[in-house]
C-alpha cells in the first residue's frame, strides 16, 4: 500500500486524530455554554453526537499511540475496515 500522509499508526495520523478530538471538545464546550441550549432537543442531540465523535477520535488517537510505541503496522484489513466503518458512522451522526 502506498505511504499516505496521516494514515493510521503514524505520527501524522496521531496529530490528525488529536486535532479532531480537540476541535470536537471545543465544539461541545461552545455549544453547551449557550444560554438555554437544553430547550432545543436537536441542539442536545448535536452535543451528544459531538461527544461520540470526541470519544471515537480519542480512542483512535490512543490506538495510534499504541502502534507508534510498539512500532506496529495498522495497515491490516481488519483495522482498516474498523477505521472506515467507524469514521463513516461518526460522520453520519454529525
Amino acid at each position: 500500500m502506498t505511504e499516505m500522509a496521516g494514515r493510521p499508526g503514524t505520527s501524522g495520523g496521531l496529530v490528525l486524530r488529536a486535532g479532531q478530538f480537540i476541535f470536537a471538545a471545543a465544539c461541545i464546550c461552545a455549544m453547551s455554554s449557550a444560554p438555554g441550549f437544553t430547550n432545543y432537543t436537536a441542539f442536545c442531540y448535536l452535543i451528544a453526537s459531538m461527544g461520540l465523535q470526541a470519544l471515537w477520535s480519542l480512542g483512535l488517537a490512543c490506538l495510534d499511540c499504541y502502534a507508534l510505541i510498539l512500532k506496529r503496522d495498522l495497515q491490516q484489513a481488519f483495522f482498516m475496515s474498523l477505521f472506515v466503518v467507524g469514521d463513516w458512522r461518526a460522520q453520519q451522526e454529525v
